[in-house]
C-alpha cells in the first residue's frame, strides 16, 4: 500500500472546483505523479499526488476535512493498477 499524505496543512478537496468531478474514486486507476486532489490554505491551491501508481483503495479523510503535514489522505494499493 501507498499512502498520499499532506504536504501541509488546510482543507483537503477531492474536486478542482464546486460542480466538478472528483479527481480520482475509489477503485479508480491511478499514475505516480497523478493529481488525486487539493490543498487550500489562504485562498493558495496545492494539488496533491500519488507518489505510487495502482488503485485508489481509500479516503482517509472527508472532502472539505482539515488536514496538517502528514496526515494521510489517500490509499493506493500498489501495482493493480
Amino acid at each position: 500500500m501507498g499512502n498520499v499524505i499532506s504536504p501541509l496543512p488546510g482543507i483537503f478537496y477531492r474536486k478542482p472546483g464546486p460542480g466538478k468531478d472528483p479527481f480520482v474514486e475509489v477503485g479508480d486507476a491511478v499514475e505516480s505523479g497523478q493529481t488525486v486532489g487539493i490543498v487550500e490554505i489562504m485562498k493558495q491551491f496545492t494539488e496533491v499526488q500519488s507518489d505510487v501508481a495502482g488503485v485508489v483503495e481509500s479516503f482517509e479523510v472527508e472532502d472539505g476535512a482539515m488536514v496538517n503535514p502528514g496526515d494521510t489522505l489517500v490509499v493506493v494499493r500498489e501495482g493493480q493498477a
